[in-house]
């Protein structure tokens, strides 16, 4: 508990000052009044997380937490666990969707096994992985607890682990994650944190047939009516029905914030990780950036739930880090806006002369 509870001590809310400051100079450049939108809202948050108005943003890390899922059991997804350690194999190879789209828009990916049901100690001794595991996947919470709480507790300090280690190389964190069955505990955190029936804020994941939706929420629901979660305290919620790799995303959340740096948030199960760390830190939401929204019916509760909005809208449902990595870009954009951009008195343009 003792590195969860230090970085807990270290989150302070974002700067209201250098959000005055960047607000201040983006009314005084050359366009009509916040013409570029939601851009601008962007500079404005960034400037209050990093204290800056010049805030770094170069220098992007997705990191994909893996771990598997006892939910499986139930029927609850069509692919087997053991795709998780496929995938993991995939994305050390260079040939997953997050590699694809981080190669486009300059973002490194790391990969690290919060709890994979596979030796992975051949690509942990080759470096291509961290080796975060707690244990070898959840136990199934339709049956009793996901975890333990001391499990919890290590997956959160785990993430915030990562986000120390690579701090010094690292303006932008994005999280990314690949779990087969985790739309089911995302679902269950949902639904529990904001005290709805899951039957709504389930969808197909990986291809669950419409049919078999019904059941998936069945499922959920009555786990989370055997291990009563308790709404205000997030650690108990990531225990009774979540996710080691979740619990990663919500340590490396919490890491970020305490670092002052952004966390660009990827879809549905990364945002359940972002509700875990805002029901443990409500000030982490400040450093959050919400990348995409989800076609999975659920993610606009998340999005309500951490008062954000998302960047962009493309109907993806991939996972992985692919949304955050995507998003990356709009970093850089706001940054050359806020800093590059000409002012009226610069520029000898008079804002009566602006159409």
């Amino acid at each position: 508990m003792k590195l969860l509870t230090e970085t807990l001590n270290s989150i302070e809310p974002a700067s209201a000052e250098f959000r005055e400051q960047a607000t201040r100079r983006i009314e005084s450049l050359t366009m009509p009044h916040w013409a570029l939108g939601r851009l601008l809202d962007l500079a404005v948050d960034l400037a209050g997380m990093t204290r800056s108005l010049e805030f770094p943003v170069a220098r992007k890390t997705v990191v994909l937490m893996a771990g598997d899922h006892g939910i499986v059991a139930e029927g609850v997804t069509p692919q087997p666990s053991s795709v998780t350690v496929q995938m993991v194999h995939n994305f050390v190879a260079g040939g997953a969707g997050i590699n694809a789209v981080a190669r486009s828009t300059g973002t490194r990916v790391v990969v690290a096994d919060l709890g994979v049901a596979a030796d992975l100690s051949d690509l942990v001794s080759a470096g291509k992985i961290f080796d975060c595991k707690v244990a070898p996947g959840t136990c199934n919470f339709a049956k009793g607890p996901a975890m333990t709480r001391l499990q919890a507790v290590a997956s959160l300090e785990a993430g915030i682990g990562l986000a120390r280690r690579l701090a010094p190389e690292t303006d932008v964190f994005g999280s990314g994650e690949m779990g087969i069955g985790n739309t089911s505990p995302s679902s269950a955190i949902v639904a529990v944190l904001s005290r709805q029936d899951p039957g709504p804020l389930v969808g197909p994941g990986a291809a669950l047939p419409q049919s078999r939706l019904a059941h998936k929420a069945e499922v959920i629901r009555r786990g989370i009516a055997l291990n009563q979660p308790d709404p205000a305290d997030g650690v108990d919620v990531l225990a009774k029905v979540g996710g080691f790799e979740i619990g990663g995303i919500a340590g490396l959340a919490l890491g970020a914030a305490a670092l002052r740096k952004p966390m660009m948030v990827d879809g549905f199960i990364s945002s359940a990780g972002a509700l875990i760390a805002a029901a443990i830190s409500p000030a982490v939401k400040d450093y959050l950036i919400l990348a995409h929204g989800s076609s999975e019916p659920g993610h606009r509760t998340m999005a309500r739930l951490l008062g954000k909005k998302p960047l962009l809208d493309l109907g993806l449902h991939l996972g992985e880090g692919s949304g955050a990595a995507l998003a990356m870009p709009l970093l850089d954009a706001a940054r050359e806006v806020l800093t590059g951009m000409a002012t009226f008195e610069s520029a000898n343009v008079t804002s009566e002369g602006v159409r």
